[in-house]
């Protein structure tokens, strides 16, 4: 796949691994077992640190709301950036993988600040 336009670069990054998963079923099943365990990995990483940064109170809920807004952002950026042509629910799955991911970071790093 030729890249012709700075639209089309996100397309041209992902066509190879639409080719690598369109090899064999093996591979797309693989696929599919890596991103969707990378989304339930993440979804259990920031569940830990939601129950770590506590309950629902004045403090926790500026901190719940940033991490709300930090997996926002990560949901948009990542709408930009994966193609919407193909292995489309490959990469819904793992689009809402990264975000919970980075909500989860955001959390753990709040976590560390206000335990030191």
């Amino acid at each position: 796949m030729t890249t012709k336009s700075l639209s089309s670069v996100p397309g041209s990054f992902f066509y190879s691994i639409k080719e690598w998963s369109e090899q064999s079923i093996g591979n797309y099943n693989q696929l599919i077992g890596i991103t969707f365990f990378f989304c339930i990995l993440s979804i259990i990483f920031l569940l830990y640190f939601c129950l770590k940064i506590g309950r629902s109170d004045e403090r926790t809920l500026l901190i719940n709301l940033k991490a709300a807004y930090v997996m926002l952002i990560a949901i948009i950026l990542c709408d930009i950036i994966f193609p919407r042509e193909y292995l489309v629910n490959q990469f819904f799955m793992l689009k809402y993988g990264i975000a919970c991911f980075a909500s989860g970071i955001y959390l753990a790093l709040k976590y560390r600040s206000e335990v030191k």
